[in-house]
């Protein structure tokens, strides 16, 4: 106790010391623009990294003709199982960790420290990937691993910044900005490694892997060198709000078990993150896995892999004003139940194709329904929050849910892959994960239709 007594007059000097015991103004230009430039600068992990090119030329490196067996520190294990559990792992840190360090944050205003630290854990370890071969396995894996959660990690504290920084009123066209910035700087940066990937001869390149090295080296210089711009315009230190009794360091753990306890009493809102979990679970590992079942299951080439994952986010772009519209017509959960029934329908179309002709059908309809189904789950869920002030806790726990979501679905996936040897069963779960979800949002649609009359 006296430590943290200590602790906690040591904090309040330093607050004292740079902000004058004042809070940050919300509305600064310089302050909103930095934020924003946050997400043109972090979203080239999310498509090079994680969507496009690391995932094809992890699946060249790792298989040796027909046989995709690798030896992880000496275990046998098929590749694709590997590189799902990876994503699984990385995502349970993140989402085992994020609450402890939220809080933190929240009370010594470290928000900035705390990102600056995973924006650099993140974007070195992407640029580690430069070094990873078939001979350098474990040191691949972990450093994806690695790049990953240094992603999620920070996307924990850059979200939080938000209320500090705009008024309320202001939030949702503050979002809208970094989201357009995100799009635009990821989909620059992935043309232009496409370019070296698919003519290396234009810049004198004959080592067939180089470009994909340099597309990971790049994601490392890209992400690095914009974050600059953010982290010149965020304040150094942000006023926490902690409550008065609660744990500097478990204060999270509390607040998540807070929510967990009011929804006993919000019967839709339970309904609604049930389907939730469980339609994010497939959703995700659709995203995550596609293009190594593209690759491995479906035999379609590199570069034609590559340039579809392209067009997936122009078309995600149209399906999610297309929804949005959909959405103020028919309301939030008919058009999220109409996004997962597409799913539903993705799925079963995935497992009996083979070729490229219905890649290119499947790669479509993800577009389609890619962006609006993510849009609409988030903003379904804040409409249907109950009447509270504490809206950053319910987030917090809608947050941790989707990122333990994501261990399970992706963990599930190469589970049956390692039982069963084939990708395609692992489809079948993800088929089932969808189905469950859509049974919840069909309870919740009926519960909601019962209520209005």
């Amino acid at each position: 106790m006296r430590l943290q007594e200590r602790y906690s007059r040591w904090i309040a000097k330093r607050r004292a010391r740079v902000w004058r015991g004042q809070d940050v103004p919300k509305g600064d230009k310089k302050v909103i623009r930095g934020w924003v430039f946050y997400d043109w600068a972090n979203s080239v992990y999310q498509l090079t990294i994680a969507s496009a090119i690391f995932p094809v030329y992890y699946n060249q490196v790792t298989r040796n003709g027909s046989d995709f067996t690798v030896h992880f520190f000496g275990i046998p294990i098929i590749n694709t199982v590997l590189y799902s559990w990876a994503i699984a792992a990385a995502y349970l840190i993140v989402a085992i960790f994020s609450p402890l360090l939220s809080s933190i944050a929240d009370y010594t205003g470290w928000r900035k420290g705390f990102m600056k630290a995973f924006t650099w854990f993140g974007a070195l370890s992407c640029g580690a990937l430069f070094f990873f071969d078939k001979n350098h396995l474990e040191l691949g894996i972990i450093a994806f691993t690695l790049g990953t959660v240094g992603y999620g990690g920070s996307l924990v504290f850059y979200n939080s910044f938000l209320p500090v920084i705009a008024a309320p009123e202001d939030q949702d066209r503050v979002s809208a900005r970094g989201y357009v910035m995100g799009y635009l700087g990821s989909v620059i940066l992935l043309v232009i490694n496409l370019v070296v990937v698919l003519e290396p001869g234009w810049f004198g390149i004959t080592d067939p892997l180089l470009p994909a090295k340099l597309a990971f080296l790049s994601v490392f210089l890209w992400w690095i060198g914009f974050s600059q711009i953010t982290f010149l315009s965020l304040p150094m230190y942000t006023f926490g709000h902690r409550q008065k009794g609660l744990s500097v360091f478990f204060g999270g753990y509390r607040e998540l078990r807070t929510v967990f306890r009011q929804l006993k009493h919000l019967r839709a809102l339970r309904l609604y993150l049930v389907g939730f979990f469980f339609i994010t679970m497939g959703l995700l590992t659709v995203m995550f896995m596609a293009p190594t079942y593209g690759q491995k299951q479906l035999q379609v080439k590199a570069e034609i892999l590559i340039a579809t994952i392209l067009v997936i986010q122009l078309i995600g772009m149209v399906g999610a004003w297309l929804f949005a519209k959909l959405s103020g017509k028919i309301g939030n959960i008919r058009a999220f139940i109409i996004t997962i029934v597409i799913w539903v329908f993705i799925c079963v179309y995935a497992y009996f194709i083979h070729g490229l002709a219905g890649f290119l059908v499947v790669a479509v309809l993800v577009g389609l329904v890619m962006g609006g189904s993510q849009s609409l789950a988030r903003s379904t869920y804040s409409k249907m929050l109950p009447e509270t002030e504490d809206h950053t806790s319910f987030f917090s726990f809608y947050d941790v849910m989707e990122k333990l979501a994501t261990v399970a679905g992706t963990f599930v996936f190469g589970l049956l892959e390692a039982l069963t040897g084939s990708m395609r069963n692992s489809i079948l779960a993800i088929v089932l994960f969808f189905g469950v979800g859509l049974g919840f949002m069909l309870v919740l649609l009926k519960r909601s239709a019962a209520t209005a009359s």
